[in-house]
């Protein structure tokens, strides 16, 4: 069974809000045959423009689930949350099961998780190929250009380095700038 460690930042942790998360939170132990004795970390924030910001980390012996969201709505931002753990977990079983079977490790590492009910998650598929040139340009031109496309990222050649370098759109708003070798 998960022990909580429920923190709020802006907000006082309310009863109501932490039998709500510990409920959400909860659900996940239905996954695993033997529930880890772990620890959820469960961090509340509120901001002045009206989001609230969940995160949650339940640190395991195989395994680190994460995840936050940021929504309007305290309440709807755990039950996001909590999706995109059951997302990670059911990836994950998925992927030791396809392992074992490719490799023939022992069941009992696969018996892990258990009772995932669409334990075969899709496929990564590709849906689209794009080609494109890269022109030389400065970084301050790329992000100009992916602003007029409309794109949080812009692969471009760097005229100075001559190297294929990115540009991208960070959660603050603000941009940040990946280079190659």
């Amino acid at each position: 069974m998960f022990k909580y460690n429920v923190r709020g930042e802006n907000i006082e942790v309310t009863e109501a809000i932490r039998s709500y998360v510990e409920k959400k939170v909860g659900k996940l132990e239905r996954y695993f045959t033997d529930v880890p004795d772990a620890t959820a970390y469960v961090s509340l924030k509120v901001y002045t423009e009206k989001t609230a910001k969940v995160e949650v980390t339940i640190p395991l012996p195989y395994l680190v689930l994460r995840a936050e969201e940021t929504s309007p709505d305290l309440y709807a931002s755990i039950d996001l949350v909590v999706d995109k753990l059951e997302r990670q977990i059911r990836k994950f079983k998925t992927k030791i099961n396809r392992k074992a079977r490719e490799t023939g490790v022992p069941e009992r590492e696969v018996d892990v998780l258990v009772n995932a009910e669409d334990s075969e998650e899709s496929e990564l598929e590709i849906v689209r190929t794009k080609r494109l040139s890269l022109k030389p340009m400065g970084s301050e031109e790329a992000v100009l250009q992916m602003n007029m496309l409309g794109h949080n990222f812009f692969i471009f050649e760097d005229a100075e380095t001559n190297g294929t370098s990115i540009v991208y759109r960070r959660k603050d708003g603000k941009y940040g700038l990946i280079e190659t070798d």
